[in-house]
């Protein structure tokens, strides 16, 4: 075989290769997209359609904040006060795998919104935002926790890097709105330190029980090998008929 015939047909080959690889490049960064953004719509609607027909599961009084309510105020306060008050309702337990309620962070956008799902299996990240099983539930006291894919199926959380304290970070769950405030910049760790989303997390700065949040995501933007996180506190509550809370008003 001459060195003409094997230089061209490893150039063959290496041409062949790279287009292969192109074609990989853009199902990871166009079609995932494309897949995921479809998914997270239907996930939308599903619970719009629900909450349309009145069919959120509820099951006892939900002690939190009102808008004019401190924290500290709510926590004080009894199951029977929190009724008295008209305070939200606890949801029944979350279904694995099913939508419950759609997050806003408009520091992200005010076009953005996702469906927030339980568990943080593969499947579940590939149509939204994920639940983790065994922390608070939405507006609970206790640590909710969520996790997002930072690129692919839709970069959800493409721009963590940009949260900052004080930013919004809304939830709806088709009964109430509930506004949590970030109070720190976007902190790495290992995968490992599974203490983030503890009740109380050590590095949060938080020093007692309350209604918290973590949002974790993959850094670097396009590995896994370490996390992103911030933390937030539940600042405000209102019923959904009340319109949209003050953070989501442009």
């Amino acid at each position: 075989m001459s060195v003409r015939v094997v230089v061209r047909t490893f150039s063959e080959l290496c041409i062949t290769v790279g287009a292969l690889i192109v074609l990989f490049v853009a199902y990871v960064l166009f079609w995932t997209g494309v897949k995921a953004d479809s998914a997270m719509d239907h996930q939308i609607d599903t619970l719009q359609n629900q909450w349309s027909k009145g069919s959120v599961a509820v099951e006892q009084p939900r002690p939190g904040p009102s808008p004019s309510q401190s924290q500290s105020q709510s926590d004080n306060q009894s199951p029977a006060q929190d009724q008295e008050q008209g305070q939200p309702h606890t949801p029944a337990p979350y279904k694995d795998g099913k939508p419950f309620a759609v997050m806003y962070i408009p520091r992200l956008g005010f076009t953005w919104n996702k469906p927030v799902l339980q568990g943080t299996g593969v499947d579940i990240l590939k149509k939204g935002l994920g639940h983790y099983a065994g922390t608070a539930q939405l507006g609970q006291k206790g640590n909710f926790s969520v996790a997002g894919h930072r690129r692919t199926y839709g970069d959800p959380f493409k721009d963590f890097p940009k949260l900052r304290p004080g930013d919004a970070v809304v939830l709806t769950d088709g009964t109430t709105w509930f506004t949590y405030r970030i109070d720190t910049k976007p902190y790495k760790t290992l995968p490992s330190d599974v203490a983030v989303i503890d009740p109380v997390p050590s590095k949060s700065g938080y020093k007692e029980p309350g209604r918290y949040l973590t949002l974790t995501t993959c850094e670097p933007e396009w590995g896994h090998s370490h996390r992103l996180i911030v933390w937030a506190h539940l600042d405000a509550t209102q019923p959904a008929e009340a319109g949209k809370p003050e953070a989501l008003r442009r």
